[in-house]
């Protein structure tokens, strides 16, 4: 009071300062900071007293399409509970003790090379480097696109410390396993053709079949990679593998057996052309001999129709035929020579 009284002011006063003062800081601090928004690629979660709002009964992804993706037998192992998003707009309120996350859902695009713990490695985030079944060093060129799924942001948010560098492991030992074991299906042709032989010339050269492949290679890639949704929470749209370059050393002697395939192959092409044109002179012989035959054949087919219509028509008939065309027969000749019957 001495302290008051000293200072000017009185006990009531200073009570209704004090009130003024916590109703001032309560609107400051929890009206004017407390709303919020969220922009268009964005969603949001509430963190309350340091645990994630969850949806109502507590849902976990085991249930729905999140699991998916997943293995059977990692299906236990990957369970997250469903939370509360926030959907884009606002303004939205929040009590002092509630912290709200954001994240971004838009599409992102990175190099399928890139690290994110450490940016030096694979020659600069540039290129992949990957060992064939025919255990040949090859690098890997190319993108993915990936985005953040509000379906399971438990993971992305509070599961897993980096989930890029997860997603990026995950996607990359997929790809290294695809490319270790990768053999080209046999093409659907016919045993003894061309094409039969032009398949079997670069068989066992791995780089060939995977570049001859990238598209069943790709797609491998998108369905084999569904899981990142179950485990990180992120979703890879697509991944697009653009080049395939072995080492230089390597990359020579590849040129060197493609040149030589190339040139077997024309050497192929063109036995195969010749056969195929002697081919079509040898019918188109035969066609002209069976014509031939038959202009050969066609006038004694007549006249012996015709010997059998006058054999037909009468006794005598055939015989006076003979004897008329044996008249002029000898109206024609300048000797003849006649054979007498004992």
């Amino acid at each position: 009071m001495g302290i008051l009284q000293a200072l000017g002011l009185e006990l009531a006063g200073l009570g209704a300062g004090l009130v003024a003062g916590a109703v001032a800081w309560f609107v400051v601090r929890c009206v004017l900071t407390g709303f919020f928004s969220v922009d268009q690629s964005e969603r949001a979660v509430k963190v309350r007293f340091g645990r994630a709002v969850r949806l109502a009964g507590e849902p976990t992804t085991k249930a729905g399409p999140v699991s998916e993706g997943l293995v059977r037998a990692d299906e236990d192992r990957y369970v997250y509970p469903q939370v509360e998003v926030i959907p884009p707009g606002g303004p939205y309120f929040k009590w002092p003790w509630e912290r709200v996350v954001k994240v971004s859902v838009a599409t992102q695009t990175l190099n399928m090379a890139y690290d994110p713990e450490s940016h030096d490695a694979n020659e600069g985030g540039t290129v992949l480097e990957a060992v064939t079944k025919d255990q040949l060093n090859t690098g890997l060129t190319g993108q993915l696109r990936y985005r953040v799924s509000e379906q399971n942001l438990y993971a992305y948010l509070f599961a897993v410390k980096n989930p890029i560098a997860h997603v990026m492991g995950y996607f990359i030992s997929i790809l290294r396993e695809r490319i270790a074991s990768f053999e080209a299906p046999p093409p659907p042709v016919v045993e003894g053709t061309v094409q039969a032989v032009e398949a079997t010339a670069v068989s066992g050269v791995s780089i060939n079949d995977l570049r001859k492949n990238l598209r069943d290679l790709n797609e491998h890639m998108d369905r084999e990679s569904r899981g990142s949704l179950s485990r990180y929470g992120i979703v890879l749209d697509a991944s697009l593998i653009t080049g395939i370059d072995p080492p230089p050393e390597v990359d020579s002697a590849l040129a060197a057996i493609n040149t030589a395939h190339n040139h077997v192959s024309s050497d192929i092409s063109l036995a195969q052309a010749a056969a195929d044109q002697k081919i079509v002179q040898s019918h188109r012989a035969v066609e002209l001999e069976t014509l031939r035959a038959q202009a050969e054949v066609e006038p004694l087919v007549a006249l012996s129709a015709q010997l059998t219509l006058l054999k037909q028509s009468g006794p005598g008939a055939l015989e006076a035929y003979l004897r008329n065309i044996r008249l002029g027969l000898f109206s024609k000749a300048s000797q003849v020579v006649m054979g007498v019957k004992p």
